[in-house]
């Protein structure tokens, strides 16, 4: 009983988590975070300087499709415990207003397709098909909630942050029409702040001013979930050039330094979560990517993030301490489009 109820808060905490996946990711520690801090020590290269910032044209949508495939493996007690996901998110950003430095920037989602396995107990759920198998189940429901939300992002080009999001309340109280005992997990998870954070890197990566080859530079966040923990993320990108000699694409490296920090009580209750998170250590192996500018239209036309994730992490159910060995592989991939995606209009 008390495994069941980990591995369903667990696979709660990660479709919440996929809504956050550009900000979270881990750097490891040791050698690898030398070589990042050596590298940062690097003179600035030479060769031609081009503009890295992004280009808005009001009224003018964009698409954006986020696929991710997550390979996680877990030893809870004597219990082996492996789970697979692949999630795609389809989004719009929609350029509504521009004064000064600042853009408010429509965000819809508009397309999610799931697919868990659990111990070989399949979940599905795919928005673009009329006609959804297995879908009448709470999970389900709650995939459905999520197609057709809302935000409204303001946007600071200069500061290069996300200051204001509006929509936050109706997209709480839309997810939890499918499921009410989620509501005060989710008021804990999505507050106003956290919205803002996972909004944030999709803009905020280009460094808006010129920059030449083998030149760096850097991007903080701060991403508290409440009852899952705190996530501080260090970026430190490189434009690496031109993708190849002939192409139009400019190529940036990414590198990520990630500190976690386990919820205190102090951060109030567990929400809904069947379990609370005591301690954490989790470190990754490999947690790096890359992204593909194009100068004309200014826009990341592709990014790719890898990440490795091993760690332990102790977990309190009912008042008993559990172990939990984690392992996990994450591949996403974010590629953009001037035009909506032909699998959204099959349904």
């Amino acid at each position: 009983m008390l495994l069941r109820r980990l591995v369903a808060g667990l696979l709660a905490l990660g479709l919440l988590a996929c809504l956050a996946a550009p900000a979270v990711v881990a750097q490891d520690k040791g050698k690898d975070k030398d070589k990042k801090e050596e590298k940062k020590e690097e003179p600035k290269g030479g060769g031609d300087k081009i503009p890295l910032k992004w280009k808005f044209e009001k009224d003018k949508t964009f698409y954006q499709k986020m696929d991710t495939d997550t390979d996680q493996k877990m030893k809870v007690g004597s219990n082996d415990v492996s789970q697979k996901q692949k999630q795609t998110f389809y989004f719009s950003y929609t350029p509504k207003d521009n004064k000064g430095d600042e853009w408010t920037i429509e965000q819809k989602i508009e397309g999610v397709v799931m697919s868990i396995d659990i111990g070989n107990q399949k979940i599905e759920y795919d928005s673009t098909k009329e006609k959804q198998e297995g879908a009448n189940n709470p999970l389900g429901e709650f995939f459905k909630a999520l197609v057709g939300s809302k935000f409204t992002i303001t946007y600071d080009k200069k500061k290069r942050e996300v200051t204001k999001i509006e929509g936050r309340k109706e997209f709480v109280d839309n997810l939890t029409k499918a499921n009410p005992q989620m509501k005060p997990l989710l008021e804990q998870i999505l507050t106003e702040e956290a919205l803002k954070q996972m909004a944030e890197p999709t803009f905020a990566a280009l460094p808006g001013g010129e920059k030449a080859p083998k030149e760096t530079w850097n991007k903080k966040t701060s991403l508290n979930m409440g009852p899952i923990g705190k996530y501080d993320n260090e970026y430190t990108y490189t434009y690496e050039g031109p993708e190849s000699k002939d192409s139009k694409l400019q190529k940036i490296s990414v590198d990520t330094k990630l500190t976690y920090t386990p919820p205190t009580d102090a951060a109030g209750s567990q929400g809904n979560l069947p379990f609370k998170i005591k301690t954490a250590d989790l470190q990754s192996k490999k947690a790096n990517g890359t992204m593909l500018f194009n100068p004309e239209t200014g826009r990341i036309e592709r990014t790719e993030m890898n990440l490795e994730l091993a760690g332990k992490l102790n977990i309190e159910i009912g008042g008993q301490g559990t172990d939990v060995e984690l392992n996990q592989t994450q591949k996403s991939t974010i590629i953009s489009s001037d035009k909506k995606f032909p699998e959204l209009d099959k349904k």
